[in-house]
C-alpha cells in the first residue's frame, strides 16, 4: 500500500513562520527604537513638539502674573538691567509690564534667587467681550549683547 509522504518543513520553520516573527520583531523593535530616541532628544532639547497657545481670560481691570523674567549663566545672572518689552500684535485694552524682583530660577535647578521679575498683563477699559491674539517679545540687555524671546497668547477679555 502506497502511503502519501509528508515533506519535512522548511529551515526556517513551518511555511517560514520563524522567519516572518522574527522579520515582524525586528520591525516593532526598529521602530520603537526611533519613537524612543525621538522624544529622548526633545526632553533633551527642552522642547516640547509642538508650538504650545496658552489661553488666558481676563475681566477688565484685572491683572495676571505670566511668567519670570531672568536671563542667567550657571545660576549667576548676566542680565545688565530690567529687559524691555515690545508688543507686537494685541488689542489696546491689554498692557505689559515687568515687577522688579528677585526671582528662583526653577526650571534650571538654581538654589538661590537672581535679579530679575515677573511679568505681568492687565486688561483695562474693555466694553465688551472680544477674542484677540497679543505677541510680544522681551529683549534682554546682556553682558555680551542682547538677547529676546518671544510668546503668544489668545486673549478672552470681558468688561
Amino acid at each position: 500500500m502506497n502511503r502519501p509522504e509528508i515533506a519535512a518543513p522548511a529551515a526556517g520553520g513551518v511555511f517560514g513562520l520563524h522567519q516572518d516573527r522574527r522579520f515582524s520583531v525586528r520591525i516593532w523593535l526598529v521602530a520603537f527604537l526611533a519613537i524612543l530616541s525621538f522624544g529622548i532628544a526633545d526632553a533633551v532639547m527642552g522642547t516640547k513638539g509642538h508650538a504650545e497657545t496658552r489661553r488666558i481670560a481676563l475681566k477688565s481691570g484685572e491683572s495676571v502674573e505670566l511668567h519670570a523674567v531672568y536671563y542667567i549663566l550657571n545660576c549667576k545672572s548676566i542680565m545688565v538691567g530690567l529687559p524691555q518689552i515690545e508688543i507686537l500684535e494685541g488689542p489696546q485694552q491689554v498692557t505689559l509690564n515687568i515687577k522688579e524682583g528677585k526671582v528662583l530660577p526653577r526650571s534650571q535647578n538654581c538654589a538661590n534667587r537672581v535679579p530679575g521679575g515677573t511679568m505681568h498683563m492687565t486688561a483695562k477699559d474693555v466694553s465688551e467681550p472680544m477674542e484677540a491674539k497679543i505677541t510680544y517679545r522681551v529683549k534682554y540687555k546682556i553682558k555680551d549683547g542682547e538677547r529676546q524671546i518671544a510668546r503668544t497668547y489668545l486673549l478672552s477679555l470681558f468688561p
